[in-house]
This record gives structure tokens, sequence and C-alpha cells, in this order.
């Protein structure tokens, strides 16, 4: 099927008992037994599971190609539950550009607890070679990463992780599976922060693991997520589904809107750099066409000057809602490494921004005009 289709069919699961259309909403945190003390259904407690719930990792598991899904309540939930599936004195090589609550929880919470990590630039396949250790367990990409919307060759990077015994992560959450499908490049786990594309509207927190073999270690995972209880609602479960429904319309015309952007931005005189893949000089060109199905909807753009040129440009922005937090159907934009305090790594000058669906050539006139 088309990932539309697939989008839809994953989530329509009308209700058998009543035929509802839509599915109701299982708030119930218990579930009763019969007169011989069984349960009707694989329900005991909303902690370890739950019928919205279930309804989701099962769409989240479709959407992937995976054999099974986890949901949790964030996607830094998701991502401390599968380091906490290792063992003290294992090694994590992680992207040196990613999400910086990845390394931020490796450095604060797992690294006094026996993990060790090292940082490397996944571009640089060699030195990716070069820092897998015998007690690497996980391989960390990102993919494109977040804010620079680096480009890691996950076919190649997969491999190397398997040739030293580790599995390879890929946090798939600026692409999402209608743009690209880690799967498909031999990678072993998927994590998304849900909060973003996959509900899509900024009214809801969520994360994922989807595991494209359902082995020991996702099991591990699995008994994880039901001990520490780091799992979404019902509600916000249901409302992730229900925004699965339209992704892929939504991050089609997103993208359209993005590219345009990308190449107004790319030569203004007022620019430095912009960071997108969809660009015609990108040179990871050809791996962005093996990879993905299109650029997808988030770019990075480097004003010329500093943090204060970067600061002044967006405080005359009028349609850009100034926010962290991506992916939603409103166009925001962030002085990036003002979020990430004074340990940022990223450009000052760097602006990172998420396209929403607002018209195109009112977003680039708003842009135009800030830029003068």
């Amino acid at each position: 099927m088309h990932f539309d289709t697939l989008a839809l069919r994953a989530t329509h699961q009308p209700d058998p008992t009543t035929g509802a259309v839509i599915p109701p909403i299982y708030l119930s945190t218990t579930f009763a037994r019969d007169e011989a003390n069984e349960l009707p259904a694989d329900f005991i407690y909303t902690r370890p599971n739950n019928p919205t719930r279930e309804a989701l990792e099962k769409a989240l598991a479709a959407l992937e190609g995976g054999a099974v899904a986890m949901a949790f309540g964030s996607g830094q939930a998701a991502t401390m539950t599968l380091f906490q599936a290792l063992r003290p004195g294992d090694h994590v090589l992680l992207s040196a550009d990613s999400y910086y609550g990845t390394p931020a929880l490796l450095e604060q919470v797992f690294h006094p607890w026996g993990l060790t990590y090292t940082r490397v630039d996944m571009s640089d396949l060699d030195a990716v070679q070069q820092s897998i250790h015998e007690n690497t367990r996980v391989v960390w990409c990102e993919t494109p990463s977040n804010p620079m919307l680096s480009i890691t060759d996950l076919l190649t990077v997969s491999r190397l992780a398997h040739e030293a015994g580790a599995i390879c992560v890929c946090d798939n959450t600026w692409a999402t599976p209608a743009l690209q499908r880690p799967f498909d490049f031999n990678c072993d786990v998927v994590m998304h922060s849900t909060t973003k594309y996959l509900s899509g509207h900024s009214d809801v927190l969520g994360g994922a693991l989807i595991f494209k073999h359902d082995n020991a270690f996702a099991q591990r995972v699995r008994m994880l997520q039901g001990l520490s209880g780091a799992v979404p609602s019902p509600f916000d479960c249901w409302l992730i589904s229900r925004g699965i429904k339209t992704l892929g319309v939504r991050i089609r015309a997103q993208t359209a809107t993005a590219q345009a952007i990308a190449d107004f931005l790319d030569g203004h005189p007022a620019v430095e750099q912009v960071h997108y893949p969809g660009l015609a000089n990108h040179p990871d060109r050809a791996l962005i066409h093996q990879q993905m199905n299109a650029p997808g909807a988030m770019l990075s753009v480097q004003v010329k000057g500093e943090a204060a040129e970067a600061l002044r440009f967006i405080g005359k922005l009028k349609l850009f809602t100034r926010a962290t937090s991506l992916g939603g159907v409103e166009s925001l934009i962030e002085h990036r490494a003002s979020v990430e305090g004074p340990n940022s790594a990223t450009p000052q000058n760097l602006l990172r921004i998420s396209i929403g669906l607002e018209h195109a050539e009112d977003l680039i006139g708003d842009l135009a005009q800030a830029l003068r």
C-alpha cells in the first residue's frame, strides 16, 4: 500500500462491540475478571498494557515495518528505557550532531551508572569504524540530524554495528516513516518523539521504540516499560493515532513549502548558510535520494553575524512562532543555542525552522521583510 493508505488502515480499527468507526478511549486503569477469575482479554492494569496504547503500538509497528513497538510518555522516556536495557560497562556510540537531550541522558544519568559513550561524526565512516569498541552495544544514529541536518549512511553504519555485535538504532523523528524507513537499511530499532510529526499538532507528549525483530532485547525493553510506568495516557495514545491518519498529507505539503523557503534563503545576501537535504548543491545528494523519499520540512539557517543578529532577525518575524519543538501545523523558529544552554556546540547564528501548513508565499514574504 502507499503510505497514506497504510497510515489510515493502521489507525482505522472500528470498535467490534458497537461498530463505532472511531474506537473509544479506554481510560480504565484496571480490568475485571469473570466468574472463573479469568481475564476476558490480555489486560489487567493500564501500566503494563492498555487497549488504546496497544492499538497505537500496532500502528507504529506497521508504519515502520517492524515486528513490535512500544509507546512511551515522551521521546526521552523511550531513549532512557533503551539505555536502561543495557548493562554497566557497555558502550554506546552516538552521533556527534544529535538531539541534545540524548547525550545529556548519557552524561548525567547513565555514565555515573556505568555506561560509557563516544560521540563521533557519523558522516565520517572511517571514524565510525574506529570508534566502535569490543563493548559497544548500541550505535545511535540520527538522520537528518538535529539541528545541522547531517545525513548518516544507515546501510553502512548498520553493517559496521552488526560486524561488532552491536545494534543500530535510528532516531527517525525528523524524517518519519513517510519519508524514511530505517529497517530497509538494516537498522534494528527506530526511535520517535511522537510529540512531533506523528501527532502533528503540538498538543501531546509521547515517544516510541519500534523493533525490527521481537527478540530478547525487545522483550527486556518491554519489561522495563511496564515496570517503570514511563507510558503515555490512553488519551495521549488516541491523539497520536489521530495525528498519524494525516501524516502523509501534512508532511508532503510541509516539505513542498520547506523546499521553496530553502531555495529562497540559499544565496540570500543576509544568509551565511542553509542546511537542508533538498538543496541541489547538497554534498550528500546521492545518499539522500537513496534513503529518503523527500527532504522533509525541517531546515536550519545561519544568518550573517552572531547571536545578536540572529535574535534580531527572528524578533522581526510576524508569521513564525518563536518556540521550541517541531512537526506541528504551525511554523516555528528558535535560536537553538539559547535552548541548549551555555555548553551548546550549535553555531550562535543558527536558527532552526519547522515549517507548518501556512502558504509558502506568506512565509517567504515574512522572512524577506525580516532579513531586510
